[in-house]
């Protein structure tokens, strides 16, 4: 049950985060997990900080997660003197770590301005919970990569001895 109750420190982290990219229709940040998969969170929290850093259409128009993702942390390092703490590929899945993306924006909070105000802090209070439902989309997600990647595999054996066979496997499977 603990798990699942946000601890004032994350209500205000979160508040902090809401409240300073809310300018960006790009990024709407929910919870310390798949709101920052895509990397606009992170470009988001430090553009409208920092400015004059970057460019954020320029961030906004890379195609690749892991692309977005490196920048931010590539900027925060070289501006801001916060280590790269994580990597672009563990963070750009569909439930990154909850820890991690914690200490990382708790870090970011510390260098850059703090003020947060008690609307954003009741705005968080209001947010619904989807602890469960990111767990088991995680779950469903992490298999159908895996199902993917076992019938890649299974058509690339097949393609050596049957090729009319791997033309069957090629059409889309449904879940």
């Amino acid at each position: 049950m603990a798990g699942l109750q946000q601890t004032n420190s994350e209500k205000i982290l979160l508040s902090w985060v809401r409240q300073s990219t809310r300018n960006y229709p790009q990024v709407n940040v929910i919870n310390f997990t798949s709101s920052w998969s895509d990397g606009l969170a992170f470009n988001a929290l430090l553009h409208c900080h920092r400015p004059d850093l970057f460019d954020w259409n320029a961030v906004v128009s890379q195609h690749s997660p892991v692309q977005r993702l490196d920048h931010a942390f590539n900027v925060a390092k070289q501006h801001l003197g916060i280590e790269k703490l994580l990597d672009p590929e563990d963070v750009a899945t569909a439930c990154p770590d909850k820890k991690s993306i914690l200490m990382y924006v708790t870090s970011l909070f510390q260098v850059l301005p703090q003020q947060v105000t008690m609307e954003a802090i009741r705005e968080v209070e209001m947010l619904p919970r989807h602890s469960r439902v990111t767990k088991e989309e995680h779950i469903k997600v992490h298999h159908q990569e895996r199902f993917s990647q076992e019938v890649s595999y299974f058509t690339f054996l097949l393609s050596s001895c049957c090729p009319k066979v791997v033309v069957s496997l090629t059409y889309p499977i449904s879940f």
